[in-house]
Protein backbone atom coordinates (compact mmCIF):
# COMPACT_ATOMS: atom_id res chain seq x y z
CA UNK A 1 0.00 0.00 0.00
CA UNK A 2 2.98 2.31 -0.45
CA UNK A 3 4.47 3.79 -3.61
CA UNK A 4 7.30 6.01 -4.73
CA UNK A 5 4.90 8.93 -4.38
CA UNK A 6 4.15 8.21 -0.72
CA UNK A 7 5.35 10.69 1.89
CA UNK A 8 6.84 9.15 5.03
CA UNK A 9 5.44 11.00 8.05
CA UNK A 10 7.14 8.92 10.75
CA UNK A 11 8.47 5.44 11.46
CA UNK A 12 9.05 4.47 15.08
CA UNK A 13 8.13 2.03 17.84
CA UNK A 14 6.72 -0.49 15.39
CA UNK A 15 4.47 1.96 13.53
CA UNK A 16 5.01 3.61 10.16
CA UNK A 17 2.75 6.35 8.75
CA UNK A 18 2.83 7.22 5.07
CA UNK A 19 0.54 9.50 3.08
CA UNK A 20 -0.24 9.39 -0.63
CA UNK A 21 -2.68 12.10 -1.69
CA UNK A 22 -5.93 11.48 0.21
CA UNK A 23 -4.95 8.02 1.52
CA UNK A 24 -2.82 7.44 4.62
CA UNK A 25 -1.39 4.03 5.47
CA UNK A 26 -0.54 3.04 9.03
CA UNK A 27 1.63 -0.07 9.08
CA UNK A 28 2.62 -2.25 12.02
CA UNK A 29 6.27 -3.01 11.33
CA UNK A 30 7.40 -5.81 13.65
CA UNK A 31 6.66 -8.99 11.71
CA UNK A 32 9.29 -10.96 13.64
CA UNK A 33 6.99 -10.74 16.69
CA UNK A 34 3.80 -11.00 14.61
CA UNK A 35 3.25 -7.29 15.29
CA UNK A 36 2.70 -7.86 19.00
CA UNK A 37 1.60 -4.69 20.76
CA UNK A 38 3.12 -2.65 23.57
CA UNK A 39 2.48 0.71 25.26
CA UNK A 40 5.13 2.30 23.02
CA UNK A 41 3.31 1.04 19.93
CA UNK A 42 0.02 2.39 21.29
CA UNK A 43 1.56 5.81 21.81
CA UNK A 44 2.87 5.71 18.23
CA UNK A 45 -0.60 4.81 16.94
CA UNK A 46 -2.05 7.75 18.86
CA UNK A 47 0.60 10.01 17.33
CA UNK A 48 -0.29 8.68 13.88
CA UNK A 49 -3.86 9.86 14.33
CA UNK A 50 -2.71 13.28 15.45
CA UNK A 51 -0.26 13.55 12.54
CA UNK A 52 -2.74 13.02 9.71
CA UNK A 53 -2.77 15.89 7.20
CA UNK A 54 -6.14 17.51 6.69
CA UNK A 55 -6.21 16.24 3.10
CA UNK A 56 -6.50 12.60 4.20
CA UNK A 57 -9.89 11.00 3.66
CA UNK A 58 -9.09 7.28 3.93
CA UNK A 59 -6.75 5.60 6.42
CA UNK A 60 -5.59 2.04 5.80
CA UNK A 61 -4.26 -0.01 8.71
CA UNK A 62 -2.12 -3.03 7.88
CA UNK A 63 0.51 -5.28 9.40
CA UNK A 64 3.75 -6.44 7.82
CA UNK A 65 4.41 -10.15 7.52
CA UNK A 66 2.11 -13.12 7.92
CA UNK A 67 0.07 -11.73 10.83
CA UNK A 68 -1.87 -8.50 11.26
CA UNK A 69 -1.23 -8.52 15.02
CA UNK A 70 -0.99 -11.43 17.43
CA UNK A 71 -2.09 -9.20 20.30
CA UNK A 72 -0.40 -7.89 23.39
CA UNK A 73 3.28 -8.69 23.79
CA UNK A 74 3.38 -11.14 26.70
CA UNK A 75 6.44 -9.34 28.04
CA UNK A 76 3.93 -6.91 29.55
CA UNK A 77 3.01 -9.56 32.13
CA UNK A 78 6.55 -10.33 33.23
CA UNK A 79 7.93 -8.70 36.39
CA UNK A 80 10.42 -6.66 34.37
CA UNK A 81 7.90 -5.51 31.74
CA UNK A 82 9.24 -3.35 28.89
CA UNK A 83 12.33 -1.20 29.18
CA UNK A 84 11.38 2.20 30.56
CA UNK A 85 7.78 1.12 31.21
CA UNK A 86 6.03 -0.01 34.39
CA UNK A 87 5.06 -3.66 34.14
CA UNK A 88 1.38 -4.51 34.14
CA UNK A 89 1.97 -6.19 37.50
CA UNK A 90 3.25 -2.88 38.87
CA UNK A 91 0.26 -1.05 37.39
CA UNK A 92 -2.09 -3.49 39.11
CA UNK A 93 -0.61 -2.50 42.47
CA UNK A 94 -1.46 1.17 41.92
CA UNK A 95 -4.62 3.05 42.83
CA UNK A 96 -7.86 2.59 40.90
CA UNK A 97 -7.56 6.16 39.64
CA UNK A 98 -4.02 5.65 38.34
CA UNK A 99 -4.89 2.35 36.68
CA UNK A 100 -7.95 3.88 35.04
CA UNK A 101 -5.88 6.77 33.69
CA UNK A 102 -3.26 4.43 32.22
CA UNK A 103 -5.85 2.24 30.48
CA UNK A 104 -7.59 5.37 29.15
CA UNK A 105 -4.27 6.47 27.65
CA UNK A 106 -3.81 3.08 26.01
CA UNK A 107 -7.33 3.27 24.60
CA UNK A 108 -6.53 6.48 22.73
CA UNK A 109 -4.63 4.40 20.17
CA UNK A 110 -7.92 2.66 19.32
CA UNK A 111 -10.38 5.56 19.30
CA UNK A 112 -9.37 7.95 16.52
CA UNK A 113 -10.02 5.50 13.69
CA UNK A 114 -13.75 6.35 13.74
CA UNK A 115 -13.31 10.10 13.42
CA UNK A 116 -16.04 11.58 11.26
CA UNK A 117 -13.62 13.18 8.78
CA UNK A 118 -11.98 9.90 7.70
CA UNK A 119 -12.98 6.36 6.76
CA UNK A 120 -10.62 3.74 8.16
CA UNK A 121 -10.00 0.30 6.66
CA UNK A 122 -8.21 -2.56 8.41
CA UNK A 123 -6.45 -4.90 5.95
CA UNK A 124 -6.21 -8.07 8.01
CA UNK A 125 -4.26 -11.23 7.31
CA UNK A 126 -3.25 -14.11 9.56
CA UNK A 127 -3.58 -13.63 13.29
CA UNK A 128 -5.69 -10.80 14.73
CA UNK A 129 -5.85 -11.86 18.35
CA UNK A 130 -6.81 -9.96 21.48
CA UNK A 131 -5.48 -6.45 21.10
CA UNK A 132 -5.00 -7.23 17.40
CA UNK A 133 -8.67 -8.13 17.05
CA UNK A 134 -9.64 -4.96 18.89
CA UNK A 135 -7.41 -2.85 16.65
CA UNK A 136 -9.15 -4.28 13.58
CA UNK A 137 -12.51 -3.59 15.24
CA UNK A 138 -11.45 0.01 15.86
CA UNK A 139 -11.63 0.69 12.12
CA UNK A 140 -14.79 1.48 10.20
CA UNK A 141 -14.30 -1.34 7.69
CA UNK A 142 -12.39 -4.62 7.53
CA UNK A 143 -11.04 -6.37 4.43
CA UNK A 144 -9.63 -9.78 5.32
CA UNK A 145 -7.48 -12.43 3.71
CA UNK A 146 -8.72 -16.00 3.59
CA UNK A 147 -6.18 -17.04 6.24
CA UNK A 148 -7.44 -14.54 8.84
CA UNK A 149 -7.88 -15.77 12.40
CA UNK A 150 -9.79 -13.43 14.72
CA UNK A 151 -9.90 -14.32 18.41
CA UNK A 152 -10.65 -12.46 21.64
CA UNK A 153 -8.45 -14.26 24.15
CA UNK A 154 -8.60 -11.83 27.08
CA UNK A 155 -11.38 -13.66 28.91
CA UNK A 156 -9.48 -16.95 28.62
CA UNK A 157 -6.54 -15.24 30.38
CA UNK A 158 -8.73 -13.98 33.24
CA UNK A 159 -9.00 -10.48 31.78
CA UNK A 160 -11.59 -8.54 29.78
CA UNK A 161 -11.27 -6.82 26.37
CA UNK A 162 -10.52 -3.22 27.39
CA UNK A 163 -9.14 -1.59 24.25
CA UNK A 164 -12.51 -0.36 22.93
CA UNK A 165 -13.36 -3.60 21.09
CA UNK A 166 -16.53 -4.60 22.91
CA UNK A 167 -18.79 -1.84 21.54
CA UNK A 168 -18.03 -2.40 17.83
CA UNK A 169 -18.09 -6.17 18.28
CA UNK A 170 -21.63 -6.11 19.74
CA UNK A 171 -22.71 -3.58 17.10
CA UNK A 172 -21.45 -5.82 14.31
CA UNK A 173 -22.50 -9.31 15.43
CA UNK A 174 -25.00 -8.82 18.26
CA UNK A 175 -24.76 -9.47 22.00
CA UNK A 176 -25.17 -13.25 22.02
CA UNK A 177 -22.55 -13.95 19.37
CA UNK A 178 -20.16 -11.37 20.84
CA UNK A 179 -20.45 -13.03 24.24
CA UNK A 180 -19.81 -16.46 22.75
CA UNK A 181 -16.75 -15.23 20.80
CA UNK A 182 -15.26 -13.50 23.85
CA UNK A 183 -16.10 -16.12 26.48
CA UNK A 184 -14.79 -19.06 24.44
CA UNK A 185 -11.80 -17.29 22.89
CA UNK A 186 -12.32 -19.33 19.72
CA UNK A 187 -11.08 -18.44 16.27
CA UNK A 188 -13.33 -16.74 13.74
CA UNK A 189 -12.12 -17.44 10.22
CA UNK A 190 -12.67 -15.47 7.02
CA UNK A 191 -15.84 -17.14 5.76
CA UNK A 192 -17.63 -16.78 9.09
CA UNK A 193 -16.27 -13.25 9.60
CA UNK A 194 -17.79 -12.16 6.31
CA UNK A 195 -21.06 -13.98 7.00
CA UNK A 196 -21.65 -12.47 10.46
CA UNK A 197 -20.54 -8.94 9.55
CA UNK A 198 -17.05 -8.78 11.05
CA UNK A 199 -15.55 -8.49 7.58
CA UNK A 200 -16.83 -6.41 4.69
CA UNK A 201 -14.84 -8.39 2.13
CA UNK A 202 -12.84 -11.65 2.25
CA UNK A 203 -10.32 -12.33 -0.50
CA UNK A 204 -7.33 -14.59 -1.21
CA UNK A 205 -4.22 -13.35 0.54
CA UNK A 206 -2.50 -12.25 -2.65
CA UNK A 207 -5.50 -10.06 -3.50
CA UNK A 208 -5.71 -8.25 -0.15
CA UNK A 209 -3.80 -5.10 -1.13
CA UNK A 210 -5.66 -4.78 -4.43
CA UNK A 211 -9.04 -5.17 -2.70
CA UNK A 212 -8.12 -2.43 -0.23
CA UNK A 213 -6.99 -0.14 -3.04
CA UNK A 214 -10.26 -0.71 -4.90
CA UNK A 215 -12.31 0.01 -1.77
CA UNK A 216 -10.28 3.14 -1.02
CA UNK A 217 -10.84 4.41 -4.56
CA UNK A 218 -14.57 3.76 -4.30
CA UNK A 219 -14.74 5.68 -1.01
CA UNK A 220 -12.94 8.61 -2.58
CA UNK A 221 -15.45 8.71 -5.42
CA UNK A 222 -18.11 10.52 -3.40
CA UNK A 223 -17.78 14.16 -2.25
CA UNK A 224 -16.01 14.36 1.10
CA UNK A 225 -18.67 16.39 2.92
CA UNK A 226 -21.41 13.95 1.89
CA UNK A 227 -19.38 11.01 3.23
CA UNK A 228 -18.73 12.85 6.50
CA UNK A 229 -22.43 13.65 6.98
CA UNK A 230 -23.46 10.10 6.08
CA UNK A 231 -20.93 8.58 8.47
CA UNK A 232 -22.16 10.79 11.30
CA UNK A 233 -25.77 9.80 10.57
CA UNK A 234 -24.94 6.10 10.63
CA UNK A 235 -22.74 6.33 13.72
CA UNK A 236 -25.53 8.00 15.70
CA UNK A 237 -28.37 5.83 14.45
CA UNK A 238 -28.14 3.17 17.16
CA UNK A 239 -28.52 5.77 19.90
CA UNK A 240 -31.50 7.54 18.32
CA UNK A 241 -35.15 6.67 18.06
CA UNK A 242 -36.64 6.26 14.60
CA UNK A 243 -38.15 9.74 14.80
CA UNK A 244 -34.92 11.28 16.05
CA UNK A 245 -33.06 9.67 13.17
CA UNK A 246 -35.58 11.11 10.72
CA UNK A 247 -34.93 14.54 12.22
CA UNK A 248 -31.16 14.05 11.98
CA UNK A 249 -31.50 13.03 8.31
CA UNK A 250 -33.51 16.16 7.51
CA UNK A 251 -30.99 18.42 9.22
CA UNK A 252 -28.05 16.77 7.48
CA UNK A 253 -29.74 16.96 4.09
CA UNK A 254 -30.59 20.62 4.61
CA UNK A 255 -26.90 21.34 5.25
CA UNK A 256 -25.88 19.45 2.13
CA UNK A 257 -28.44 21.21 -0.06
CA UNK A 258 -27.39 24.64 1.22
CA UNK A 259 -23.75 23.81 0.60
CA UNK A 260 -24.48 22.60 -2.92
CA UNK A 261 -26.43 25.79 -3.57
CA UNK A 262 -23.58 27.89 -2.26
CA UNK A 263 -25.62 29.03 0.73
CA UNK A 264 -23.60 27.36 3.48
CA UNK A 265 -21.75 29.19 6.22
Amino acid sequence: MTSLDSVLVFDKDGVRLTVEDAVATVTLTNPAKRNAQSPALWRALTEAGRSLPGSVRVVVLRGEGKSFSAGLDRQAFTPEGFDGEPSFLDLARGSDEDLDAVIAEYQEAFTWWRRSDIVSIAAVQGHAIGAGFQLALACDLRVVAEDVQFAMRETSLGLVPDLTGTHPLVSLVGYARALEICATGRFVHAQEAERIGLANIAVPGDELDAAVRDLSAALLGAPRDAVIETKALLQGAAGRSYEDQRTAERAAQARRLRDLAGLGD
